[in-house]
């Protein structure tokens, strides 16, 4: 599965950003539209994933990732043949609904169906091989585009869904028949003691995070380059500013992997949320040394958040209806992700970069307040 990720991660969240600028030189779109695509794939994945959660909770994960596989190709397959922008939209239709069945919140699901509350060391592993996405995908799919063109590129990833990652989703992970019908594990003492009421103000509260969290990661991940020009940093120095995003993500990931593991997931998304605040506010001084130090803990911190996604919930609720819960939280999570780089611009064209910092510190100054009235009950005690 972490294998798949790194495929799906790479055609998907990670695509615009190889591809965009030659789809619209050569189709004659504008640039807004050809990148709006990824934007309009996350809204779809974010009205379908309550669906997929669901069934991933009754039926399991293999033929939900199977599906993602296949529309993921189906997809990648119009878009090569996309002669207009509403061909190229109803193929980021097809591969917002296979972000929303193959991405982290469907393979998450499929490891707490499969694994109960023992699913975190997986969902911590699945992520750190997930974090080669990027540094994976894109200089194989700028290879595929300057040697074969951008849609015989995307016809080789289309097949690459067909040939890996299908058989990887229907042959190696079990099926319903081979799942009992309810996760094994008891519901976590968290879950058990809380008035359902109470519940579902926790439930908010960790939705509220995790958007507002999105909210921020999507806004800067598309926009810092701009942002560290605006600060008055060298382009040459501000791409390599920029790498230290991907190395910091795995590095903590390995951290929450063999140091972390026995640490409450709450503790996690504490240290995630300062790490990033942390970093986000280095970054207003606009050293140039010190972006370097403010990047690498923003990224450490990412990482780190990416994991508290998935194991947050399953440590609080426990496994049962994991996936419905996973889906439900995925829906606002995903249309954030889909507006920040919007609002983001928005303020940095209008304000400039050190009032955009400055929100975003805002929002994870909040984002850290609230994460003090999470819970932390170690299990079985």
């Amino acid at each position: 599965m972490g294998f798949t990720q790194i495929l799906a991660w790479g055609s998907t969240y990670y695509l615009p950003a190889v591809l965009a600028s030659t789809i619209a030189k050569e189709t004659g779109w504008s640039i807004t539209s050809v990148v709006g695509g990824l934007s309009w794939g996350l809204l779809v994945a974010g009205v379908s994933s309550p669906t997929v959660g669901r069934q991933i909770d009754r039926h399991g994960g293999r033929s939900v990732l199977a599906a993602s596989s296949l529309l993921l190709a189906l997809g990648m397959l119009l878009m090569g043949l996309a002669e207009n922008v509403a061909t190229y939209y109803v193929a980021w239709t097809l591969i917002g609904v296979a972000m929303a069945a193959g991405l982290y919140d469907a393979a998450f699901s499929t490891l707490g169906r499969l694994f109960g509350e023992e699913a975190r060391t997986s969902i911590t592993g699945l992520t750190l091989l997930g974090g080669f996405a990027s540094t994976i995908g894109w200089p194989v799919i700028a290879g595929l585009e300057s040697w074969i063109g951008w849609r015989n590129a995307c016809f080789t990833i289309a097949a690459a869904h067909l040939l890996i990652g299908l058989p990887i989703h229907a042959l190696l992970i079990p099926g319903s028949t081979k799942q009992p019908p309810h996760p094994v594990t008891v519901v976590s003492p968290n879950a058990s003691e809380l008035h359902p009421r109470a519940t579902n103000q926790l439930f908010l509260l960790i939705a509220a995070m995790l958007t507002v969290l999105a909210l921020v990661v999507s806004g800067i991940s598309v926009h810092l380059l701009n942002v560290l020009k605006q600060l008055g940093i060298a382009t040459a120095v501000a791409l390599a500013i920029g790498m230290m995003i991907g190395p910091s993500q795995v590095l903590a990931r390995v951290a929450e992997f063999s140091i972390g593991r026995n640490l409450h997931p709450t503790w996690s998304a504490r240290a995630g949320v300062l790490l990033c605040l942390i970093g986000l506010g280095l970054l207003i001084s606009g050293l140039p040394w010190l972006a370097f130090v403010a990047i690498a803990l923003y990224g450490a911190g990412n990482g780190i958040l990416t994991i508290a996604r998935g194991t947050l919930p399953l440590a609080l609720f426990g496994p049962q209806g994991y996936g419905a819960r996973m889906g439900l939280l995925a829906r606002p999570v995903l249309v954030a992700q889909a507006c920040g780089p919007i609002a983001a611009a928005y303020v940095l064209d209008s304000f400039g970069a050190s009032v955009l910092l400055s929100v975003m510190c805002g929002f994870l100054l909040l984002c850290f307040i609230a994460s003090w009235r999470l819970p932390i009950t170690q299990k079985g005690r």
